[in-house]
């Protein structure tokens, strides 16, 4: 079975909560990488809610000015489930440029 890559992007996340990205299947989150794009050092929060719960992959990570984050890494993966969403959010106004890389429709 083919899989399908997709991309999500968001410019100047700022301090309410942004959804990035809706699960509309068995989906794998296979990368999220969150850029300052301040002159100050800033925190982020990255959950994905469940439709019931908020479940932090990070929470208040610090990202020096200048600088990215990358929440998933090496051969780690994050799966996911029809109607999960994932938000991100920052203690700064209009400081974060997020990339998140999917894979879309795993079969189970």
């Amino acid at each position: 079975m083919a899989q399908n890559f997709r991309r999500y992007t968001l410019n100047s996340v700022g301090t309410g909560a942004t959804s990035i990205a809706a699960a509309d299947s068995y989906d794998t989150i296979i990368g999220i990488r969150l850029a300052n794009t301040t002159s100050n050092m800033i925190l982020v929060d990255a959950y994905i809610n469940d439709g019931t719960n908020n479940i932090y992959i990070v929470r208040e990570a610090p990202i020096p000015a200048g600088s990215s984050l990358e929440l998933i890494d090496g051969a780690s993966k994050i799966i996911v489930e029809s109607g999960d969403q994932l938000f991100i959010q920052s203690d700064t106004a209009s400081s974060v440029d997020a990339w998140i890389s999917t894979v879309d429709d795993i079969s189970t």
